[in-house]
């Protein structure tokens, strides 16, 4: 599913929302191909009869106990964001009308 078959590395970039220089669409185009390329390897394994799992091995009791631990102060927080508001980090709107 290469850029022949329709998977373009200019849409990609357009999702992740990123900008790509023409060396990186060159790079990672023939990454993307090769990944989507790997995935039609996969699907050609018989996996009928196999059941769905999250995790190679079973895991259990993989939670930690639930407990308060401090927190850091809305100064320290805040210190790394690039907009601020009401101690509130301001981001772009993402949402496409």
């Amino acid at each position: 599913m290469s850029e022949e078959k329709g998977m373009d590395i200019d849409y990609v970039s357009n999702l992740a929302r990123i900008e790509l220089s023409e060396e990186e669409r060159s790079k990672f185009q023939s990454q993307l191909g090769n990944v989507l390329k790997y995935f039609e390897k996969l699907q050609e394994v018989d996996v009928e009869g196999v059941e769905p799992t999250a995790h190679a091995f079973p895991r259990f009791n993989v939670w930690d106990q639930d407990e308060a631990k401090p927190g850091l102060e809305p100064k320290q927080a805040l210190q790394n964001a690039p907009k601020v508001r009401n101690q509130q980090i301001v981001v772009p709107k993402v949402v496409e009308e």
